[in-house]
């Protein structure tokens, strides 16, 4: 299944591969928006999630975000690329997008993924449950034990500072600058290599 998965994505279009995306991130939140709508007592519990304490979301998104680029970075170092290579989804999701849209993007994917995973399932379910489904969700990766792990690592660590800070603002932050760095990166290596 991931292999047919992987083959789709490298018979897509930019534009195709794309739209998938927005597809996606749409569909996670309209779950969301359904879900909070069954699971929260109204609004104002749910905006209790987002704490805007810009020191707690630099420092310890800044932290967290740093710790899992650094880790990145020595498995890259010491590992063959065959056990880290996604198939290139990554690669043609970024190569070709502006700076801007690239912003936009992990911003968008951030967003939607900590409030599905951290500020609903987690609130809800707990944080194995939240942390499991979030790397089962990121099946692309079962054939590829080293990124498995990482991915579920990742979403540990995500969940943890959740369960510490109880701000969504926190996760988001840290998601989003682990996706751009990876994102700008790919950009920047594509942009090299022509």
């Amino acid at each position: 299944m991931v292999k047919r998965q992987n083959e789709l994505v490298k018979s897509m279009s930019d534009s195709q591969l794309l739209k998938q995306l927005y597809f996606t991130q749409i569909l996670l939140l309209t779950i969301s928006a359904v879900l909070s709508m069954i699971l929260f007592n109204g609004v104002s519990e749910f905006a209790g999630l987002w704490k805007p304490d810009t020191g707690q979301v630099l420092l310890i998104g800044g932290l967290t975000a740093g710790a899992v680029l650094i880790f990145d970075w020595i498995i890259m170092k010491t590992m063959p690329e065959d056990m880290y290579d996604d198939g290139g989804i990554n690669e043609k999701m970024f190569r070709n997008r502006s700076v801007p849209h690239i912003f936009f993007l992990c911003l968008l994917i951030s967003f939607t993924e900590e409030v599905l995973f951290r500020g609903i399932l987690q609130t809800h379910f707990g944080f194995w449950a939240a942390s499991l489904i979030f790397a089962v969700l990121h099946f692309r990766y079962l054939s590829k034990w080293l990124l498995f792990c990482m991915v579920v690592l990742i979403s540990l660590l995500l969940g943890f500072v959740y369960e510490q800070t109880g701000n969504l603002f926190v996760t988001v932050f840290a998601h989003f600058l682990i996706d751009l760095v990876f994102a700008i990166q790919i950009r920047l290596n594509h942009i090299r290599r022509r």
